[in-house]
């Protein structure tokens, strides 16, 4: 299982001189089997994971999980290139709500004015399979289990086993911590994993006046790590108003402070382009 993240923004997408380092795409990672791509979200880095694909010399079966549908997570599928190639088939997971289907939620955003393309158009073979907190999906060659996060519009955790190799990946972003304890679920989705993706959009300053709004800290994502005993601690969904110079620092002194206190662990802030082989 190879990782790479395509898209590591959160909120909106950010280009610009100051992000070129970590990138200035949403919310997009993959998870390569070689004949099998896992993909967990859909924001505008899926865009340059799809023209990487079809650049590819054979074709890979494609399996989308989506933490939500919150429009950064979902903007960059209208412009994934496979979608449009008959010769691609396409599973797509995640949670609908109350009043519509993930695949309607979907189609929803490609309806004009919107967009010129509709999702009916769309030449691959894709399904929509609805998700809820607790399932366990088997895909064969890796099993993928789902947690409930706290996000508002609610968000699905996720936790990817490579069953060749028994490695573990843990993708938690869009979830906010609670004030007084850790989250127990996302604790127990990510015990002894080999990698742990968490949401550190704020600085716990700049989390105070955002209380509620669904994100949380590299401090909080720390607890979680040293309380799971994972091996690798990636914060990832970056405010769009912190640049490369701030996170670069930012970065430094927070790998300093969990070193200390856990050295045995390997801290990293999620960069655009960065790969993690875990086979």
């Amino acid at each position: 299982m190879k990782v790479k993240f395509w898209g590591v923004r959160g909120s909106i997408p950010s280009p610009g001189a100051d992000t070129v380092v970590f990138g200035g795409n949403t919310s997009c990672i993959s998870a390569d089997f070689g004949d099998d791509l896992i993909i967990f979200d859909a924001g505008t880095g899926l865009r340059l994971l799809g023209n990487a694909i079809l650049a590819r010399s054979q074709r890979p079966r494609l399996h989308l999980f989506l933490s939500h549908l919150h429009w950064d997570h979902i903007q960059g599928f209208p412009f994934f290139a496979p979608a449009y190639r008959a010769e691609y088939s396409l599973d797509v997971y995640g949670q609908g709500n109350a009043d519509q289907t993930l695949g309607r939620i979907l189609a929803g955003q490609m309806e004009g004015p919107n967009f010129p393309v509709s999702l009916n158009q769309l030449g691959a073979a894709i399904a929509f399979r609805d998700l809820r907190s607790g399932v366990e999906v088997d895909l064969g060659f890796a099993r993928v289990r789902t947690m409930e996060g706290r996000h508002p519009n609610g968000v699905l955790a996720y936790r990817l086993e490579d069953l060749s190799t028994g490695r573990t990946l843990v993708y938690a972003t869009d979830t906010e911590h609670f004030p007084d304890r850790v989250d127990e679920r996302i604790l127990n989705l990510a015990k002894g994993a080999d990698l742990f993706i968490y949401d550190g959009m704020y600085t716990p300053e700049e989390y105070q006046a955002h209380q509620g709004w669904g994100h949380s800290t590299w401090e909080q994502g720390f607890q979680l790590a040293a309380g799971a005993g994972v091996k690798t601690y990636v914060v990832f969904h970056h405010d769009p108003s912190h640049g490369d110079a701030f996170l670069e620092g930012y970065e430094r002194e927070v790998q300093a402070k969990c070193r200390a206190a856990a050295p045995g662990m390997n801290i990293l802030f999620a960069r655009e382009g960065r790969e993690i082989d875990l086979s």
